[in-house]
């Protein structure tokens, strides 16, 4: 009886103290998860009810058998939340349960990234071992105030030399490539990959074929190229919405490098395939097509990608952007083409017609220009680039009296002269593959290129 009744003391003893830690327990606010149901499917948008989710937010669809599909959150209706899957949805079924993570996308970054590529998820394609960065930072980026910018007052070198003398790019530029397929801009892209000065290179290959991405690495990159670089791939087999979050990792991980006072040299192919993919998702959940065929939030969304890229605070790193932008059927009019136009600060624009003559570069220098090139370059190559601009469209303007023999020397000074300097003009504007022609040496052979007059009547017009 004494034992029993030392225990009931025992028990009683520590009794408030345990009231009181259960009272703690029920005040604490357990998180509530309210799950939905999947109610419709139609191609790659699931329809769900029932669930409260924030648009960009995460859900996970679970099916009766394998592994749930993750899904993101990109458009509502009334009581019902539409949703773009990541990945696979073979094995959905109607009613299947759909589960709010509360989690958004995030990017990321840190210099463990150099070396690697990634999927438009942030995973790692490599088979190098899971990712070990030092930083998450957000897939949509943040705004940069444009006042605090510092402007773009430095040349930047590419390592073509067309690029350089003619087109000069300065550091934080974003610039378009555009041509047709097959004209080579994927070539130069990796010749600039290459050759251009730049702590960090940040290479994102959004909606392209999947073949490419190897022989970008390999062959283009190079093991020297591939240790200051990341690669985002997202070829086209991928879903729009990982070919949406590719281009936007890609410039997320290239911001990270650019708040360490890193100068970031940023190549995405193609600005082109983005917009398809915004296109697809937009009409998949109902929103009406508009310049031929793509809805608003495309024009909404290119600059929303391409103002991330640019210079940050005065001192501070820099981004500069080369957009790839697929120009169909060699049409510049294109309504993607046009709007990337008016929204970046220059455009080089790739010939098929020179690319068919053997000239590498194909850039057609008469519908190319750099808007910054005025504030960064000397007035001494300024009017250089000028004089050859003007040689070069007058040759062209003639090109088809000259190619027949209906021009006469000597009719026109001007014509004359274009003639004479032609050849010259072709040769500096070209460039082999393999070889790398530096800042200065561009700038040296367009100050040589009109050192020495040449006579018009010791030329003899090119057939």
């Amino acid at each position: 009886m004494r034992d029993s009744f030392n225990g009931t003391t025992d028990f009683f003893s520590d009794l408030p103290e345990r009231l009181a830690r259960r009272t703690a327990q029920l005040e604490q606010k357990i998180p509530l998860t309210v799950t939905g149901k999947l109610t419709r499917m139609v191609g790659l948008t699931l329809e769900a009810v029932g669930i409260q989710a924030v648009i960009g937010g995460r859900c996970l669809v679970v099916p009766p058998v394998g592994d749930p599909v993750e899904a993101e959150v990109v458009g509502f209706a009334g009581d019902k939340t539409y949703l773009m899957p990541t990945g696979d949805i073979r094995g959905l079924v109607p009613n299947a349960k759909v589960i709010p993570t509360n989690k958004v996308c995030e990017a990321p970054a840190g210099m463990s990234l150099l070396g690697r590529v990634l999927d438009g998820a942030g995973r790692p394609l490599d088979n190098k071992g899971k990712l070990d960065v030092e930083a998450r930072v957000p897939l949509n980026g943040r705004p940069i105030n444009p006042l605090a910018r510092h402007p773009i007052d430095t040349p930047l070198d590419v390592g073509v030399g067309a690029i350089n003398a003619m087109l000069t790019v300065g550091r934080g530029q974003r610039m378009g490539l555009f041509a047709g397929s097959g004209v080579g801009k994927s070539v130069l892209l990796g010749m600039m990959t290459k050759y251009t000065t730049a702590d960090v290179i940040v290479v994102g290959l959004i909606g392209e074929r999947g073949r490419e991405v190897k022989e970008f690495i390999e062959n283009i990159l190079g093991e020297t190229g591939m240790k200051r670089s990341v690669v985002v791939a997202t070829p086209a087999d991928n879903s729009p919405l990982m070919r949406l979050h590719g281009a936007m990792l890609a410039t997320s991980i290239a911001e990270y490098f650019r708040d360490q006072g890193l100068q970031v040299l940023l190549l995405m192919d193609s600005l082109t395939r983005y917009a398809q993919a915004q296109r697809e998702i937009a009409l998949a959940i109902g929103e009406p097509p508009a310049t031929k065929g793509y809805p608003p939030s495309v024009f909404a969304k290119l600059p929303q990608l391409v103002e991330r890229a640019g210079n940050g605070d005065k001192g501070g790193g820099s981004i500069t952007a080369f957009y790839t932008v697929l120009t169909e059927g060699d049409d510049q009019q294109d309504p993607i083409a046009d709007a990337a136009r008016a929204i970046l600060d220059g455009h080089i624009v790739l010939s098929r017609g020179l690319a068919e003559m053997g000239h590498y570069p194909a850039i057609d220098i008469e519908a190319s220009i750099s808007r910054v090139m005025n504030e960064i370059v000397t007035p001494a190559q300024m009017q250089q680039a000028r004089q050859l601009k003007q040689l070069y469209s007058i040759y062209e303007q003639n090109r088809d009296l000259i190619s027949v023999g209906a021009y006469s020397q000597g009719s026109n000074p001007r014509i004359d002269e274009a003639i004479a300097y032609y050849p010259r003009i072709m040769d500096f504007l070209s460039q082999n593959i393999g070889e790398a022609v530096q800042f200065d040496q561009s700038l040296a052979g367009l100050d040589s290129l009109f050192q020495t007059s040449l006579l018009p009547v010791a030329e003899t017009p090119p057939q």
